[in-house]
């Protein structure tokens, strides 16, 4: 059993593992589902349709619904703004899949990003990356917002940046009062969209066009 090393359920771990250890951690996580099968009263072991769940249940948390927690960040190039654009660009929708850290149920929607570039910009399709890499992990919106956000920031550093997720979360809609129609929407404003009411107004405008 691999020694164990851990960290927040939102926070990224790459650095501490090797890919030896996530088979390791694969393993471990199959021999856990397994457990938690048995603990239901489930004989995955003589159940045609939950044979194999310990398994593939481990791979997909690992390799996919997780992997922003065990994968290295994607490598993002930058460019100069050459043009000297000042002027606001917005991303999205951008595809946003991630998991209650709560209840490990499944979070869905939309990302919107607004821009107003400072020294350096970065392709559109690296907000999709971002995105992507920051939300699968166990996360509840609002923080997963604020490291959007934040790893923007840092890669860009903007005059003006905003991120707005709207999504729809299945511990409110599978569970508890399932309400079927229900989404979250949060945002983060930074810089001239937070200083600036017109420049916040458009973005939000933008977005809200966009869906």
């Amino acid at each position: 059993m691999l020694a164990f090393f851990g960290g927040l359920a939102n926070e990224n771990i790459a650095k501490s593992i090797t890919p030896e250890n996530l088979d390791t951690i694969e393993r471990e996580a199959e021999a856990a589902v397994a457990s938690l099968l048995l603990a239901l009263r489930i004989d995955y072991s003589r159940d045609h349709n939950t044979q194999d769940t310990p398994g593939r249940v481990a791979r997909m948390l690992v390799r996919e619904v997780f992997a922003g927690r065990y994968q290295a960040p994607p490598r993002i190039t930058d460019f100069p703004n050459v043009k000297k654009l000042d002027e606001l660009y917005t991303v999205g929708p951008i595809a946003v899949r991630s998991c209650c850290a709560h209840h490990l149920c499944p979070i869905e929607g939309e990302a919107y990003v607004g821009v107003i570039p400072g020294e350096r910009i970065i392709g559109l399709s690296k907000f999709s990356r971002l995105t992507e890499w920051v939300m699968a992990r166990p996360q509840i919106q609002e923080e997963a917002t604020v490291q959007l956000a934040d790893e923007i920031e840092r890669l860009i550093e903007p005059r003006g940046l905003g991120v707005i997720v709207s999504a729809r979360h299945s511990c409110m809609t599978w569970r508890g009062v399932r309400e079927p129609n229900s989404r979250m929407v949060t945002s983060v404003m930074r810089g001239l969209f937070r200083e600036n009411d017109a420049a916040r107004s458009e973005l939000l405008a933008l977005a809200k066009g966009g869906g």
